[in-house]
């Protein structure tokens, strides 16, 4: 029994030493790609739920189907009114999603920082 423990505790100690080592490069490669990845579906879903884009399409279309010229003029200015608030409401998203980024860049060095400035 004491052989087993001896082995397994040395593979568990390698594998431990081999994950602090890789994990700078993980969290710098393929972990920051799948952090794109959701960032880019957050942004997508938001700008669905956002329907900017169905506003813009039917910037020209008449509401209510009055096609008078006046009815046409009111709409342009309610839909043109309505992506202006929610292209900033998108744009909101996306500022929140860059310092997101950012942070995931700049946390691992700043944690070691910080640690390094603890200890010495």
């Amino acid at each position: 029994m004491n052989n087993n423990f001896l082995f397994y505790l040395g593979k568990i100690s390698a594998q431990i030493l081999f994950d602090i080592a890789y994990f700078p490069i993980w969290w710098y490669s393929l972990g920051f790609i799948r952090f794109l990845r959701v960032l880019g579906n957050f942004l997508r879903e938001k700008w669905i739920i956002i329907g900017a884009g169905v506003w813009l399409k039917n910037l020209f279309t008449p509401m209510y189907g009055q096609s008078d010229f006046v009815s046409r003029l009111i709409s342009f200015f309610v839909r043109l009114f309505q992506i202006l608030f929610r292209f900033i409401a998108f744009l909101f998203f996306i500022v929140i999603s860059i310092f997101l980024i950012a942070a995931w860049l700049i946390l691992p060095i700043l944690i070691i920082y910080l640690i390094w400035q603890r200890i010495f």
